[in-house]
């Protein structure tokens, strides 16, 4: 029955059926060779998306959305040129510390890239080549789902259970996202250095840095209120989601005022196909995730892993060489809701963290999504900025490569990712 799921799935992924809708006929496709009574369909895809933690996606989502509509991008740049403008390669590590700061609102990195590249790149391209201005804005984009509030860490909390909380997830991505963060502005330093490139931007003035941070105070404000609240408990991350969007309300209309009641309709609808196809992805793979528990999968790749090898350290090696296969051909959704429920009970049993695992899990996919041929933060630069892919790709390796070596880095010193939401009581 497995073998049915996952060769239908694969024959129909190929030949460009929606995931979703691929996922959905190879499980009908299987109960149907295999005799299994088809109204436990609905019954299993209702309750897979009958959840109150999954609300929380088209929240931040939304909220995501409502930032980058209300100008706060302008703001965080205003504020990383005043800090790191006028030194090597400033405009690119001002391009950094934006997608950094983005990442803390919106948690998505197709959002984030379509901002940024439309924004930046211009003012990138009269400094850089254009094909190092868009790698930069790319790898920008992609700390969305490292640095929290993340999409990706809350879908990977929900498919493994109640051994991951959101929170937790969270916490283990500050570190090696701060790390990856310093990395590809010291990357940066070295590239515009080797190829020559003058020092632009404004000279670091204490006034002037002083004035940007007030201005960008009241954005910065906002992950300081909704994470600090979900990890001291004051509220769920579900709850947390919603009031960033009230947060990014107020901002939008009161402060910043780039936000109008017209623009309200276009940004809920963007918000809601993005979580519906998560909703449709995750109703999709529950009835295939019943199938193959059915046919004891689980139990089968438990038992091939361990009698493969019994240390810890293998077992990420290959679950990581996995995920590098699989981040280039299947979207990143996809392969949480189908893998993280075949793989994250196996960790536990290897007795990995659960946070090491599930972080080391979404840096994988998240590295996916700079990588072709289905790498989708590329398709989105490029669809925006107009660059080939042939000439993104070749400027987007040095910082794909870096990516790896914080997640060997991190497979290596689990400490990395999980002292500080060990100390959080995580």
């Amino acid at each position: 029955m497995s073998a049915a799921v996952v060769i239908g799935f694969m024959l129909l992924a190929c030949f460009g059926l929606p995931i979703a809708f691929a996922m959905g006929v190879a499980a009908l496709g299987a109960l149907w060779a295999t005799g299994v009574d088809f109204s436990m369909v609905p019954q299993r895809m209702m309750h897979a998306v009958n959840s109150f933690p999954l609300m929380s996606i088209p929240f931040f989502m939304l909220a995501g959305e409502l930032m980058i509509k209300a100008g706060i991008v302008e703001r965080l740049i205003g504020l990383a040129n005043a800090l790191v403008g006028r030194v090597r390669g400033g405009m690119a590590h001002v391009t950094m510390l934006s997608g950094a700061g983005l990442a803390t609102v919106s948690g998505a990195a197709v959002s984030d890239a379509s901002a940024l590249s439309s924004i930046l790149v211009p003012s990138l391209s009269r400094i850089y080549d254009k094909g190092f201005a868009t790698a930069i804005v790319a790898a920008a984009a992609n700390l969305g789902p490292i640095i929290p509030p993340s999409g990706a860490m809350i879908v990977y909390a929900f498919m493994a259970g109640s051994s991951v909380s959101v929170g937790g997830m969270f916490m283990a991505g500050v570190v090696p996202g701060l790390i990856i963060t310093v990395g590809f502005m010291a990357l940066c330093s070295w590239i515009a250095t080797r190829r020559g490139w003058a020092v632009t931007g404004e000279p670091f003035r204490i006034a002037h840095v002083l004035h940007e941070l007030r201005r960008s105070l009241v954005v910065l404000a906002m992950p300081v209120l909704v994470i600090g609240g979900i990890v001291g408990g004051a509220f769920t991350a579900t709850e947390g989601a919603a009031i960033a969007v009230v947060y990014a309300l107020i901002i939008g209309f009161f402060i910043t005022r780039q936000l109008s009641v017209r623009d309200l309709p276009g940004l809920v609808v963007r918000a809601a196909i993005t979580s519906a196809v998560v909703g449709a992805l995750i109703a999709f793979a529950s009835v295939i995730t019943y199938l193959m528990t059915v046919d004891l999968l689980p139990q089968t790749l438990s038992q091939a892993l361990r009698g493969l090898t019994s240390d810890p350290l293998v077992f990420l090696a290959l679950v990581s060489v996995l995920l590098f296969v699989v981040g280039m051909f299947l979207e990143s959704n996809a392969a949480y809701i189908m893998l993280v429920p075949l793989l994250h009970p196996i960790a536990l049993q290897y007795g990995i963290d659960p946070l090491h695992f599930g972080f080391l899990f979404v840096l994988n996919l998240v590295i996916g999504m700079l990588t072709p041929p289905v790498g989708v933060v590329l398709f989105v630069v490029c669809g925006v900025t107009g660059v080939t892919m042939r000439e993104l790709v070749r400027n987007a390796w040095p910082f794909i490569t870096l990516m790896y070596a914080v997640l060997v880095l991190c497979m290596f010193f689990p400490a990395v990712v999980t002292t500080l939401p060990r100390a959080l009581g995580y």
